[in-house]
């Protein structure tokens, strides 16, 4: 009986720590869907703002400095557009993009004609299927849905178009008539903010916000 009493004085003793522990938890979760939040924001925001540059599309290949290294400013092509976007807020996807091609190699496709038989600062980072990769198992990988409202701001899509030729963009805050968020890309014509996003086949759907989040 005394051993009763005693377990039933410890009850309301215990359950307090347990609450503090979800409070706690529950806090945690908190400030970092509001980080994530703010990135997707600013990234959105670094995204659009490449619209208002005139780039002349040259998919050619550019030795280029490393780490932080780009083409000419006038010049690029669909992923250039991501990697600037990114590097707007603070992330060097040249660099992520290779450290991760040089301790994975094996993880990433090869393709003969790049002739890539080792990682490239200079290019990697600027090849579509690269990228996918590297988003897969840095990012989240998200569902390929036909339901627009599934594709949210800040979310990277990759497309297969005609003739099997890979492309990506970034779905920005800003909706077109039709009421899909419209993409950040560049396709040929310069960065430009369209309503492309089912215009394609869609390969990927991804959400990356930085190494500083990683899984």
């Amino acid at each position: 009986m005394i051993e009763c009493l005693a377990r039933a004085r410890l009850v309301p003793l215990v359950a307090p720590a347990s609450l503090v522990a979800v409070l706690a938890l529950a806090q945690v979760n908190t400030n970092e869907s509001s980080v994530r939040h703010d990135f997707l924001t600013r990234l959105v925001a670094a995204a659009i703002e490449r619209t208002h540059h005139s780039v002349r599309y040259v998919p050619g290949y550019v030795k280029i400095p490393y780490p932080g290294g780009d083409v000419p400013a006038d010049t690029g092509v669909c992923t250039d557009e991501v990697v600037r976007a990114y590097r707007a807020v603070g992330v060097d996807l040249q660099k992520e993009v290779h450290e991760d091609m040089r301790r994975n190699f094996s993880a990433y496709p090869f393709r003969w004609r790049w002739l890539s038989w080792r990682p490239d600062a200079n290019i990697d980072h600027r090849r579509v299927p690269n990228l996918m990769v590297f988003f897969s198992r840095k990012g989240e990988k998200l569902a390929i849905t036909s339901r627009a409202e599934d594709y949210t701001p800040g979310d990277l899509v990759t497309w297969d178009l005609a003739g099997h030729l890979p492309h990506i963009g970034i779905v920005v805050d800003q909706k077109s008539a039709s009421g899909r968020y419209m993409i950040v890309h560049n396709i040929g014509q310069g960065p430009r903010m369209e309503d492309v996003l089912f215009n394609w086949k869609i390969t990927g759907h991804y959400r990356y916000f930085g190494p500083s989040a990683r899984r």
